[in-house]
């Protein structure tokens, strides 16, 4: 297993050891110690599944009090994953970092709590996975503009579908600084 930095200092992708052969495959997707090893000492508590079809994109989302970090994978398919760092006053605040995540290259990212989420599938369909550093609480989610111009993600679709809950996202310009996660140093 190794750590890949990425142009966000906190986000980071996991490229596990993967032990293949004419059966299959086997690898380890989580190791608490191994992980801490890493830089990544989160307690994860609650784990999400989704399926979705080419073109959905699911997010940004954030959790505001109850902050979630994620560990991130694909099981079926191929996404276009993005972290967003909205934490009022991070110096890397409303920079971005794509990746693609999918069954076949078996990548995690680890996207820390503060960050905004969110994927697109590229495939037919697609699987994704993820770890959760806290329990999700509904009234607590906030969401970022997939499309904000000033944080400018270069999604590789531009014809997507959204739910009725991601059509309502702000910009991050429009969300009031007391409603974003704070950068803590």
């Amino acid at each position: 297993m190794r750590r890949i930095e990425t142009a966000l200092p906190e986000v980071c992708l996991v490229e596990p050891k993967v032990f293949g052969d004419d059966r299959g495959f086997f690898f380890e997707s989580y190791h608490q110690t191994r992980f801490a090893e890493m830089g990544i000492p989160d307690t994860f508590v609650q784990d999400n599944r989704s399926r979705s079809v080419k073109g959905v994109l699911r997010g940004l989302h954030y959790q505001l009090n109850y902050p979630q970090s994620k560990l991130c994978c694909v099981v079926q398919g191929e996404v276009f994953d993005v972290a967003v760092d909205i934490r009022h006053g991070s110096p890397n605040f409303g920079k971005w970092v794509g990746v693609v995540l999918s069954a076949e290259n078996k990548h995690q990212i680890y996207i820390p709590a503060g960050f905004a989420h969110g994927f697109v599938v590229l495939s037919e369909t697609a699987e994704f996975v993820y770890k959760c550093g806290d329990f999700y609480h509904p009234e607590d989610e906030g969401g970022v503009a997939w499309n904000d111009p000033q944080i400018g993600i270069t999604w590789p679709l531009q014809d997507v579908a959204l739910s009725a809950k991601d059509q309502k996202n702000l910009t991050l310009a429009a969300i009031e600084p007391a409603k974003l996660p704070r950068y803590q140093p």
